[in-house]
């Protein structure tokens, strides 16, 4: 056979060897990409494991950071999909939580003997500090207190100044829990030169308003007879630091 008769030949099976190696390497890229894929289920899927778990045991805090990460670093994933419809709302909750936890860090208890027993108290600063003098705003306390020998009471107490004369008697405040109708609520303060308590009289029906209530406004009258304003943001009140109140 003549040399140039074997050159047809040669260049159709460097052609089909050619093709073949072509058809492996598209073989292998589409194991490769094949592979990668179920590997990227597969870590959605672990963290759509903890995100579950963490729904089921109402870990909404929890939940939030796992569903968010599967979003975020698998979109594509089959359990993105799933969960991506309840996001939002585990996002809502988790935010509650949160909220929730930050107004039970605005309370603070104490337990100290005092007279013939032991003292117990919630207490609260407002949201915003009050000028009840024109000396410059300071916070406003709401106190509840309860004594085996001076019985229960709930007051407010100023950092400076005092109250309005016209309450050595009686007089009133007016509460609005969570933007309701207002409520007038008698009160009074002691009979003293100065005074930076005022007792509101109705501690049960305060501590009634205040166990429902996420934010409580409190408005009254200072020692000029003029009426100021003090929010308490009360919603995280722990009841069981006041046994027999509730």
């Amino acid at each position: 056979m003549k040399k140039n008769a074997l050159l047809p030949m040669t260049l159709a099976l460097a052609c089909a060897l050619a093709v073949s190696a072509c058809g492996d390497r598209e073989a292998e890229r589409a194991a490769a990409a094949a592979a990668q894929a179920a590997a990227t289920e597969q870590q959605a899927d672990e963290l759509a494991k903890k995100y579950d778990s963490a729904v089921a045991s109402s870990d909404w805090d929890m939940a939030r950071i796992h569903g968010v990460a599967l979003l975020d670093q698998y979109p594509q994933s089959t359990a993105a999909t799933r969960i991506g419809p309840s996001l939002d709302e585990v996002k809502g909750k988790a935010e509650a939580v949160r909220d929730q936890r930050r107004m039970e860090a605005l309370w603070a208890y104490a337990q100290v003997p005092a007279g013939k027993g032991v003292q117990r108290s919630a207490m609260i600063y407002s949201k915003e500090p009050v000028d009840v003098d024109g000396a410059g705003a300071k916070p406003v306390q709401l106190v509840f207190r309860d004594h085996p020998e001076w019985k229960r009471s709930s007051y407010l107490v100023l950092q400076a100044s005092d109250f309005a004369k016209a309450c050595y008697s009686r007089c009133q405040v007016t509460v609005v829990a969570d933007g309701a109708a207002p409520k007038r609520m008698a009160a009074h303060r002691p009979d003293t030169d100065e005074a930076t308590a005022m007792f509101i009289d109705d501690n049960k029906a305060l501590w009634r308003l205040v166990r429902k209530t996420k934010v409580l406004e409190v408005e009254f009258l200072v020692k000029d007879g003029s009426p100021r304003k003090a929010v308490f943001e009360t919603g995280g009140l722990d009841g069981s630091q006041m046994p027999g109140w509730d």
